[in-house]
């Protein structure tokens, strides 16, 4: 089979697969792409054994990020929690696969890397485990009490049911107010963490390349914003992106109502899954914290080739970087940073 490189944000037929194609997430699809082209000057590409003039039966899309620390690079995709390959056969795949690996030393790749939700594409030849993370998905197809009923007792209905007492103000849109609270309670969030912040302008891409798709939630408290979620809603799933909040406020159970209503939302749209996304295997306060809606559990394979290529950029940035440095920095600090190393982090 031939293979053909295409520009997904400008084909056509790219959205008829993804309309098609059951594995189709967020992470395809053109405005996020776009998204991506706009905020870090990454250029999209996909690989197709579908000729021009016909209708695409498989694509696997790619970045290519440069970078001083690790190169030029294939990365399928950047800030992107998964992107299965879209294919019908193992076959279709492993022809993808082989003119990549064929074509590394003459487009001067560092490595490729791969993001399947499929366990089965693990055993891609060539390609070895990068990175392992635990990702989270909760199936709405019960009826919403018996998904009320199957969270966590103490830590979400309770907390739930907290944040009606306490008068919580729900508010939900793509304003530039609520982006505006949004990112001020994420740049207090990644302070905590020690890490630096993602650029206001990749929120503000994702509204303007995302759309209708894009919600920003905001719970407030007398005024006061106490914790926000940024969900995309594609296709039959609600996705869950970014979370942030005021901890001094955690008490009040601001981050479980915005759950809540999202997923109540999901439920009147009639949609299929809530995914949650991935975490750090070494993070188990987060990954407690989604086992406790009551999502399914399972493990999250990035692959790589050369398989040598064991390390991430974000894990060689951190080395470089004190995250004690990051956590006393002040909030200007933290979105320059964001600005300065992301666009070499994906």
């Amino acid at each position: 089979m031939t293979v053909y490189e295409i520009d997904p944000t400008r084909d056509e037929r790219w959205d008829e697969l993804l309309e098609t194609h059951p594995e189709a997430s967020i992470f395809h699809t053109r405005g996020w792409l776009e998204a991506l082209r706009r905020t870090y000057g990454y250029v999209p590409v996909a690989f197709t054994t579908s000729p021009p003039g016909c209708p695409l039966v498989n694509g696997l899309p790619f970045c290519q990020i440069s970078s001083w620390l690790s190169g030029r690079r294939l990365v399928s995709m950047p800030f992107s929690d998964h992107c299965t390959p879209l294919v019908e056969t193992s076959e279709q795949l492993t022809c993808l696969l082989t003119y990549l690996r064929e074509n590394l030393t003459r487009e001067k790749w560092s490595y490729i890397e791969i993001r399947p939700t499929d366990s089965v594409v693990t055993r891609c030849k060539g390609f070895g485990r990068s990175k392992v993370f635990l990702f989270h998905k909760l199936d709405l197809s019960p009826c919403l009490d018996d998904i009320f009923q199957n969270f966590h007792r103490d830590c979400v209905r309770r907390k739930i049911q907290r944040a009606a007492r306490e008068g919580l103000v729900y508010e939900e849109g793509r304003s530039v107010g609520l982006l505006s609270m949004f990112y001020q309670l994420f740049l207090m969030t990644r302070r905590r963490h020690g890490l630096p912040a993602q650029p206001v302008a990749w929120f503000q891409n994702l509204i303007a390349c995302l759309g209708e798709r894009v919600k920003i939630r905001v719970a407030s408290k007398n005024g006061q914003p106490v914790a926000s979620i940024f969900t995309i809603r594609y296709k039959r799933a609600l996705v869950y992106k970014y979370g942030c909040a005021d901890q001094r406020f955690n008490n009040l159970g601001g981050t479980q109502l915005l759950f809540w209503r999202s997923i109540q939302e999901a439920k009147e749209c009639r949609l299929r899954e809530f995914d949650l996304g991935r975490s750090d295997c070494d993070n188990p306060g987060l990954i407690t914290f989604k086992d406790r809606w009551g999502a399914t559990r399972t493990e999250l394979v990035y692959l790589r080739y050369p398989a040598r290529y064991s390390h991430s950029v974000s894990e060689t940035g951190q080395a470089l970087i004190s995250k004690y440095v990051w956590s006393h920095a002040p909030s200007c600090m933290l979105a320059a940073a964001g600005r300065a190393f992301y666009r070499y982090m994906g």
